[in-house]
């Protein structure tokens, strides 16, 4: 069963003892959990912050008309599943609630109809989440620590795919150091928290008007200018923003920062490829090694995630057989060291060179990631089919 968040708001004691001993036997999360609807623009006010994917109402003793409150739930932008509560089952009732948009009308006993009810819901979310996939992918870039690149790597295969005709995001969910924001010399004021903190509002044009472009087929959202923010966004407004952006772009990049950060871990679900940038150096491997493990253990797939071995030297004491060997993950891509270069773009304000050794070692992960090395070959082999 996919994982559903619930909103509850049940004043009968009856209905809320069995509503909640039947979802503690489910992969739900109550977001939302009060006793009765109330004063209805607080709590639609509260709905379009929480998003949840379900809610349950007690209609037994509502202040306002049945049908104009489960209008109104059906109206917020997140789209709920409504499900009508009532402690008997009344012809007239179940009539009004399912002339007002209401999904359900459950009464006692309420166990296997409830599950029933959200495994339908379940079940109609892991479709939609399945088609979304299908429309673009999100790519999540990390650093095995502090100063492995993984921004550097992010920016410039962001805006090698945009030059190779792509619609592509980058996105900086780095929120420490939001490094983005320098290196892509966006002038934007908004970030990534106006969108998360505006998921109500979030479509085509509001999107519009928080992102930075200037490059071909790239655009991009930055982290905050205010770095370490305390407001840190929850799981859910995370998947929820990383969902709409797949549906808008073939390829979006996003910069994770350092580590696993319990923000990252929440990303997760959202992200289809992992891409995991590590230098040589003995520390940066351990922490390499260690996020892989993590991973693993926390059900992402091996097959998601990717290694990037950055600033390779020109003589190497292990091979990299030897390395994939000691992390358990074959190499995805390997980056030859060329800080001269980076260090003269940046100051001049640039990305780099597309002639340089390594801005074409970036062009060929950039076309490897996206399959456009696998295009180029099949394009090769049917002039002669």
């Amino acid at each position: 069963m996919y994982p559903l968040t619930i909103g509850l708001a049940i004043e009968t004691k009856e209905l809320w003892e069995e509503v909640q001993s039947t979802l503690q036997e489910l992969p739900v999360r109550v977001m939302i959990e009060q006793h009765e609807v109330g004063e209805l623009p607080e709590f639609l006010e509260k709905i379009e912050r929480m998003r949840p994917d379900v809610l349950l109402i007690d209609v037994t003793k509502l202040r306002d008309p049945l049908e104009h409150v489960i209008g109104r739930l059906k109206a917020t932008s997140c789209e709920p599943m409504v499900i009508a509560l009532h402690t008997s089952a009344e012809p007239e009732l179940i009539l009004g609630a399912v002339r007002a948009g209401a999904h359900e009308f459950l009464h006692p006993p309420l166990s296997n109809s409830l599950r029933q009810a959200l495994e339908r819901r379940s079940i109609e979310r892991s479709k939609n989440r399945e088609r979304l996939r299908q429309k673009g992918k999100v790519m999540g870039f990390v650093s095995a620590k502090g100063g492995c690149g993984a921004t550097t790597v992010a920016c410039h295969i962001a805006a090698e795919l945009g030059r190779q005709g792509k619609h592509v995001l980058l996105a900086d969910l780095d929120l420490e150091a939001g490094i983005v924001r320098f290196l892509m010399k966006t002038k934007s004021p908004y970030s990534v928290m106006d969108a998360l903190n505006n998921l109500h509002r979030l479509d085509q044009n509001y999107w519009s008007a928080l992102i930075s472009n200037g490059m071909p087929g790239l655009e991009i959202i930055t982290a905050p200018e205010m770095l370490a923010s305390k407001s840190q966004p929850k799981q859910d407004q995370l998947q929820n923003m990383l969902s709409f952006i797949r549906s808008q772009y073939e390829f979006s990049i996003v910069d994770l920062g350092r580590s696993l950060s319990p923000m990252t871990m929440s990303a997760l679900e959202e992200i289809d490829e992992t891409y995991l940038v590590t230098t040589l150096d003995v520390p940066a491997l351990h922490q390499a090694k260690q996020i892989v493990q993590t991973l693993r253990e926390a059900g992402y797939g091996q097959n998601r995630v990717h290694l990037v071995l950055n600033r390779m030297p020109q003589r190497l004491d292990v091979t990299p057989e030897e390395l994939e060997k000691m992390m358990s993950l074959p190499v995805f891509a390997t980056l030859p060291n060329d800080y001269p270069s980076l260090y003269d773009s940046y100051s001049e304000g640039t990305l780099l060179p597309p002639n340089g050794k390594l801005a074409k070692q970036l062009g060929r992960m950039a076309e490897k990631l996206a399959g456009i090395t696998e295009e180029k070959t099949k394009r090769k082999f049917s002039l002669f089919s």
